[in-house]
C-alpha cells in the first residue's frame, strides 16, 4: 500500500512538472529526444556517443562555431551524405565520404536539434520548416 501511494505521488509530481513547461520547452524536448534516438541509430557508430568523431577519420560534432556557421550545409550532409571532400573543423582537415540518410525533413530537424544542443553545443530547436528551406538549397 505504501509503495502504491509513493508511486502515485511520483506520477502526480511528474504531471505537475510537465504542465509547468512552456510549449517551446515541450517542443524542444520532443525534437531533442527524437533526435537522440535517431543519432544513436544512424550517427553514433561513426561520430561516437560523445560526438568526438574517430581520430583522423571522422570529424567531431563538438565545434559549435562550425555547426552554427553551417546549419544549412549540415542538413544537406545528413540527407545526401558527403562524397570524398575535405572538411576543416578546429583547424583539422578530414577527407572522406559519409553515407546519405534517407530521412524525412522532420527527422533531420530532430537529429540536428540533438547534435546542436549536445556535446557542449546550445543552439535551440531547428524546425522541420527550416530544414525544408535548407534542403531546397542543396547542390
Amino acid at each position: 500500500m505504501k509503495s502504491r501511494v509513493i508511486g502515485l505521488l511520483t506520477v502526480l509530481i511528474a504531471v505537475i512538472i510537465a504542465s509547468c513547461q512552456s510549449e517551446d520547452e515541450l517542443e524542444f524536448q520532443r525534437y531533442y529526444n527524437g533526435g537522440k534516438k535517431l543519432y544513436e541509430q544512424k550517427c553514433q557508430n561513426c561520430h561516437s556517443a560523445k560526438g568526438d568523431g574517430l581520430s583522423n577519420l571522422i570529424p567531431p560534432l563538438t565545434d559549435a562555431i562550425y555547426l552554427k556557421k553551417n546549419k544549412a550545409l549540415l542538413a544537406c550532409m545528413v540527407k545526401y551524405g558527403i562524397k570524398e571532400t575535405i572538411i576543416t573543423i578546429n583547424g583539422k582537415s578530414y577527407e572522406g565520404a559519409m553515407p546519405a540518410n534517407d530521412l524525412a525533413p522532420v527527422d533531420i530537424a530532430k537529429v540536428l536539434t540533438y547534435v546542436t544542443n549536445s556535446f557542449g553545443n546550445k543552439m535551440g530547436v531547428i524546425k522541420s520548416e527550416v530544414i525544408d528551406r535548407y534542403l531546397a538549397g542543396c547542390k
